[in-house]
């Protein structure tokens, strides 16, 4: 037997049989991989993102013309107040009698302390905010009440602002005898 032929079989049969493998797994590979065609579907979703940005236009275009005419309706409506001199105040005037009789002391109009839990650095935080009637206290929301009180530090951040706006309603429409009985049945205007 020749050994010699024997050795060469060993080296070429896995050799021929690599190559032929090789091929084939190309060619079925290559035969069963599809290409996923989502041009389509690109497509819908930029007609959607068009149709959207075309909203969005309109909305930006239907609120500068709301602005406008917010602009022009407040200049028309304070020329209106300024020449007919009607203030908020006029509807319910300051009664300086009333609050005296509901707390025992003088209170002059729009002074902030009268809200319990106000006292004169916290009224000149909330003035210096622009902040200076009890009308735009009770307009204002608590939120924004603590952001006043956190600008001046770590001594005012504890102070509780939450019924503050309330307090500050019943004093600008002139409900002083309300006003006095909640501060009396609650500790320090604490709700």
């Amino acid at each position: 037997m020749n050994f010699e032929n024997l050795n060469i079989w060993c080296w070429l049969i896995p050799s021929l049989v690599g190559v032929i493998s090789g091929i084939l797994g190309y060619l079925i590979g290559k035969s069963s991989s599809t290409t996923i065609d989502n041009t389509g579907e690109l497509n819908t979703w930029k007609d959607k993102n068009s149709k959207l940005q075309a909203d969005l236009d309109a909305c930006n275009g239907k609120l500068k013309v709301a602005a406008t005419a917010a602009v022009a309706g407040a200049v028309t409506t304070a020329a209106s107040l300024t020449a007919k001199t009607v203030t908020p105040e006029a509807k319910n005037p300051f009664d300086a009698a009333a609050a005296k009789a509901a707390f025992g002391k003088t209170v002059k109009e729009n002074d902030l302390k009268v809200v319990e839990g106000i006292g004169p650095k916290i009224s000149e935080m909330f003035n210096n905010s622009g902040i200076t009637t009890w009308k735009a206290l009770s307009e204002t929301t608590v939120a924004r009440c603590q952001e006043v009180l956190n600008g001046g530090g770590d001594r005012y951040k504890v102070h509780n602002p939450a019924s503050w706006p309330m307090q500050s309603k019943m004093a600008s429409e002139g409900k002083w005898a309300e006003l006095s009985k909640w501060q009396d049945e609650h500790d320090h205007g604490k709700l």
